[in-house]
């Protein structure tokens, strides 16, 4: 399998109360996970805050390093990693996306689901995703072997081979020029 693209998995964390409680249930440095498909993250996605201000009411999210969540808590530490995937695995995580961004009014974010998942209690509904069981259903989707755990979680998705960067979101630019 001939290989020429690459996905970034973006572990962070803001330290704001609701990061913290994820933390202590998941038992996990990261408590959010996003799917990035280019190297400066500008094309990054997730399920998450919709508004930066308001720490409950969540759904599909274009993220970045300088926009919404991100930019309002400028302290957030972040895990990159990469992984090359072929064109063919690119585009179908790309239409998947383009597909939940046109249609985002049909998903919800999957709040009962994430306060289980601290517990390892899978709740599922159709088109729900939290953050962790979008990014494993964007993989899924493009048969990425990841071997991912049915009740997955951000830090589930360190891998240590494709590890690309560590330390504050905001700084990551200034690390890859």
């Amino acid at each position: 399998m001939v290989k020429s693209k690459k996905i970034y998995i973006v572990l962070t964390y803001t330290g704001t109360l609701l990061s913290k409680i994820i933390k202590f249930s998941t038992r996990g440095n990261y408590c959010h996970v996003s799917l990035a498909l280019d190297k400066r993250l500008r094309k990054m996605y997730s399920f998450g805050r919709i508004n930066p201000y308001i720490p409950f009411i969540g759904g599909f999210v274009h993220e970045g390093i300088n926009i919404g969540t991100f930019k309002r808590f400028k302290n957030t530490i972040t895990e990159i990693y990469c992984i090359e995937v072929t064109n063919k695995q690119y585009n179908i995580i790309k239409q998947e996306i383009k597909n939940i961004k046109y249609n985002k009014k049909n998903y919800k974010f999957n709040i009962l689901g994430l306060a289980l998942a601290g517990i390892n209690y899978k709740y599922q509904k159709k088109n729900t995703f939290y953050c962790a069981e979008f990014v494993k259903y964007l993989t899924n989707q493009a048969n990425i072997e990841l071997n991912l755990p049915d009740i997955v979680k951000p830090m589930d998705f360190r891998y240590k081979n494709n590890f690309v960067y560590k330390g504050l979101l905001r700084e990551y630019l200034e690390v890859i020029k």
